[in-house]
């Protein structure tokens, strides 16, 4: 009986590295695939694509595997980096790693890798993929490894795409993915971590936004109107940013810090606030659009569920007030949430099921409406 064959999406990284090694060691015929999806500034201190690049080359050479590099940079450009401009733009802050992992790594990718012959595809990420029922349904798991899971990122994909991947690091902690790396002598074991936009690096965010994005200063207001400073446009900040506001010294002694609260695009107006529990940054409810659904269909109508609405977050308890298989939804929050931030994404979650979510279109104590359902819905 022949081999499956696998392909995997290798990034240099000891996750993906990792990956392809279990696979190999569990009988697969495995094949590495380095995507290369940004171009504009490759020689950059940035982006390291020729060093992961180098690092891809050393760990196939060493477990013993097939390399293919892929240009996908025209595709992340349209599908991916022009939504991002886009988002920023209008005044949102957009998650790229999201909208990269449906529309690059699990659809681009996932394409070529079949085209190449794969059975399936694996990559690195931390969740897991459980099949359900005897139609091949699947479900979106959660890692075991908490602190790393991914699932998050990974909500917008569907049936067609989770059949057809695996996660082999989904039961393992990260812990045990480095320790595994070092005992097999992989060139790579003790790399760092990426942390910056997927497939652009880690860069000063500020001055790379503004090389894509034009400056338009405007007003600086408190709540009450006051005129208290000059943003240099609304696209550079985000709701809760602390940082980098220009606002150093306490205007009403409290010495409490500021937190940028709201962004009037009519009037091009920045609204900060003084003080992590203002009431402008709490968020008893949202509305969000453009959803996808991991099983095709959303949760039903005054379901009992929790929501992530940053990844580095607790899952927060909620109740489904309106929800459409192609649309969008509503939730209503048992606590208020911290700075619900539009454009980004809120992932809905039954337990360790990921069950998909949305884009954060408003939210706050502007949704009367919605506020006044999830009293009524606690009430019964």
């Amino acid at each position: 009986m022949a081999k499956q064959k696998v392909v995997v999406g290798m990034s240099g990284g000891v996750d993906s590295s990792v990956t392809a090694w279990l696979l190999k060691e569990q009988g697969y015929e495995v094949v590495g695939l380095f995507m290369k999806n940004w171009e504009d500034d490759d020689d950059s201190e940035y982006c390291s694509t020729r060093e992961d690049w180098i690092d891809v080359v050393s760990v196939a050479d060493l477990i013993g595997i097939d390399i293919e590099a892929v240009n996908f940079a025209a595709e992340y450009k349209d599908r991916v980096f022009a939504e991002f401009l886009r988002e920023y733009s209008a005044g949102r802050t957009p998650n790229p790693d999201v909208l990269c992992n449906a529309e690059i790594k699990f659809k681009a990718f996932l394409d070529h890798a079949f085209a190449l012959g794969a059975d399936r595809i694996a990559t690195g990420h931390y969740a897991r993929v459980r099949e359900v029922g005897s139609d091949g349904r699947v479900e979106l798991l959660k890692a075991t490894d908490l602190s790393k899971d991914q699932s998050y990122f990974l909500h917008r994909l569907n049936q067609h795409q989770l059949s057809r991947t695996m996660f082999p690091l989904g039961e393992m902690p990260k812990t045990q993915v480095r320790r595994i790396a070092e005992q097999i002598g992989l060139p790579n074991a003790k790399k760092k971590d990426s942390t910056g936009i997927c497939f652009i690096g880690e860069r000063p965010f500020r001055e790379f936004l503004n090389r894509y994005l034009p400056t338009q200063p405007g007003p600086m207001k408190t709540p009450d109107g006051k005129v208290i400073g000059e943003h240099i446009g609304l696209a550079f900040y985000t709701l809760g940013q602390r940082k980098g506001i220009g606002l150093g010294g306490s205007r009403d002694g409290s010495g409490e810090p500021w937190f940028v609260a709201r962004k009037a695009m009519d009037t091009n107006t920045l609204y900060v606030v003084q003080g992590h529990d203002h009431p402008w940054l709490a968020a008893p409810a949202l509305e969000a659009i453009d959803a996808s659904w991991v099983a095709g269909v959303p949760p039903a109508e005054g379901a009992h569920i929790a929501a992530k609405t940053r990844y580095r977050q607790a899952d927060a308890p909620c109740t489904v007030l309106r929800a459409s298989p192609e649309g969008g939804f509503a939730l209503g929050f048992a606590d208020a949430q911290w700075a619900v931030t539009p454009g980004q994404s809120a992932v809905l979650y039954d337990g360790e099921v990921c069950l998909g979510g949305g884009i954060i279109e408003r939210s706050g104590s502007d949704l009367a409406g919605l506020v006044a359902s999830t009293a009524i819905a606690a009430a019964v």
